[in-house]
């Protein structure tokens, strides 16, 4: 059996070493070299789009791969591509890192510097595992298997302080929840949360009574959760602003892993301070969003953020989300231009400003409580539509159903279009008074066809009956000939008569005015005259 592996190496020397040792081993076949955690991440996740058989069998994690720690980018790895035999790459041969290894989920340890017996044994042991790991799992027939243990990891993050985001984060929570989705809101705004004032909660454990647990197990996370009224598990920021340095990057990866394996759908409130917790979630996350208002301070915030988390390795541009705050159509900053000025992708469904909406529900911090009337929470219920947060009716029980009925209407409103909605129906009124303008207008272009054809077959018509009347020819026939000449086929059936008045030949012409279509006549006529003076008396 051919063994694919993909080395994870951040120093060039290391990856040249180790790859030429790759290509002695037996039956192995090495990829290409990546040299960071998100690069790693990434391509093990295209591969896994494109078919599952793609995925390599063993992936080898250098010590010094960045800017992820190699245990943390182990354990992600086992999370999101179980199947996949992880092993690390490490000159630390104490106890506690083969521990520390093994409690990750990697399937072996190779000690620096590198010897050919001791990676291909622990090579051939990790493949071994991986074969039989995707004959348990049913290998292609189970795609769903390598997309990560449980839900959707979703992270709110603002350009700037004031830009909406926990209002954002606690309206995704509620429609992911309306819709029947098991769902988890986590506060990391770990100065200056503010999702329990926004929910009526009062409640002393936080996310820091996590920051000193190593096994964060079913029971420990149980006790720091507060199950609120709405069926929402809340992880709240502490009350104490200064407790939020513990909450470290490793505390958030295992905080995250634990919550989206219990979870369908988990919301992070990051506020718009970025630090070492709020930088992990973003790299985490399945979906990361920006919230920003329509104003030069918050696109220029934006601007800086995005090239943050480009600099720090954590997301690219075109894979953050922004969403415009308080967008109405009079603004001169507009959707595309944020899209344009930030690089990122902007989400359909913008957030008009309407904070009179908002003013009571929040000053009674019962954000649940906003009507579904609202052109806020429609735009919110629609954005969660659009990440896909909400399940699709059928998919929930009948008393999930029963208990999301308040908001479905709106649910499902919004997730049909959002605004495009409101502009749809805006058009359907519309189209009737369109179609009769319309209507007139094309008539009244025929009624000015018909004029134009019509002078034009008179002259013609005079013109060639003088040049016949003058060597007494064929008047009538030159009349009719000339007069019919130019004229289109729907206006074949006109009425051309020419006759000597005096010293002018006059040329008359009569013609039906199509109805909407050429050769469809209502009765309707339009009338023609013109002359040409007789150049002499025939015979």
């Amino acid at each position: 059996m051919t063994i694919r592996i993909l080395p994870a190496v951040g120093d060039a020397d290391s990856a040249r070493a180790l790859t030429t040792l790759l290509g002695q081993l037996s039956d192995a076949e090495p990829a290409p070299h990546v040299a960071d955690s998100t690069a790693l991440l990434d391509t093990l996740a295209r591969l896994a789009a494109e078919s599952l058989d793609e995925l390599p069998e063993v992936v080898l994690v250098h010590e010094r791969i960045g800017p992820v720690p190699a245990l943390d980018l182990v354990r992600d790895l086992v999370l999101r591509f179980p199947a996949v035999g992880v092993v690390l790459i490490t000159s630390d041969t104490s106890t506690g890192v083969l521990t520390a290894a093994m409690d990750s989920g990697a399937r072996g340890i190779v000690n620096l510097p590198l010897s050919y017996d001791a990676l291909a044994e622990r090579v051939q042991a990790a493949a071994a595992w991986s074969a039989g790991m995707r004959r348990h799992l049913g290998s292609s027939s189970t795609p769903e298997l390598y997309s990560g243990p449980g839900g959707t990891v979703v992270t709110v993050s603002g350009a700037k302080g004031g830009v909406g985001a926990t209002v954002t984060a606690v309206q995704l929570a509620l429609a992911a929840r309306a819709s029947g989705r098991t769902v988890a809101l986590v506060d990391l705004d770990l100065q200056s949360g503010d999702v329990a004032s926004y929910l009526d909660v009062q409640f002393r454990r936080s996310v820091v009574d996590l920051a000193g647990i190593a096994d964060i197990n079913p029971r420990v996370l149980q006790e720091a959760i507060f199950a609120h009224d709405t069926g929402i598990a809340l992880l709240l920021a502490p009350a104490e602003g200064e407790r939020g340095e513990e909450v470290t990057d490793r505390v958030t990866r295992q905080i995250l892993a634990a919550l989206r394996s219990r979870h369908d759908v988990v919301v992070v409130d990051c506020g718009s301070q970025m630090n070492a917790a709020t930088a992990a979630a973003v790299e985490m996350a399945d979906q990361a969003l920006l919230l920003v208002t329509p104003d030069v301070v918050a696109i220029r915030a934006a601007k800086r953020m995005v090239r943050l988390w480009d600099r720090l390795q954590i997301r690219k541009a075109e894979e953050t989300l922004t969403v415009v705050n308080r967008h109405s159509r009079g603004t001169e900053i507009q959707p595309s231009l944020v899209e344009k000025v930030t690089g990122t992708k902007v989400a359909r469904a913008a957030v008009p400003a309407a904070f009179k909406e908002l003013q009571s529900v929040v000053d009674a911090g019962r954000l649940q409580d906003l009507d579904a009337r609202s052109v806020v929470k429609q735009a919110l219920w629609a954005l969660a539509g659009e990440l896909e947060l909400v399940a699709p009716p059928e998919s929930g029980s009948g008393g999930r159903r029963r208990r999301a009925s308040g908001d479905r209407g709106a649910l499902v409103l919004r997730r049909k279009g959002g605004d495009r909605g409101s502009v749809t129906l805006e058009f359907a009124g519309m189209f009737p008074l369109i179609l009769v303008v319309m209507t007139i207008l094309w008539q009244a272009a025929l009624y000015g066809y018909t004029f134009t054809l019509v002078g034009n077959a008179a002259d013609e018509a005079a013109r060639a009956a003088t040049a016949a009347y003058a060597v007494d020819g064929d008047v009538a026939g030159a009349c009719q000939a000339a007069g019919t000449q130019n004229l289109p086929g729907a206006w074949s059936d006109t009425s051309i008569d020419c006759a000597p008045v005096g010293t002018i030949m006059r040329a008359e012409v009569q013609a039906n005015v199509p109805l909407f279509f050429p050769g469809f006549d209502a009765g309707w006529t339009v009338n023609g005259e013109a002359g040409a003076a007789l150049e002499g008396d025939a015979g």
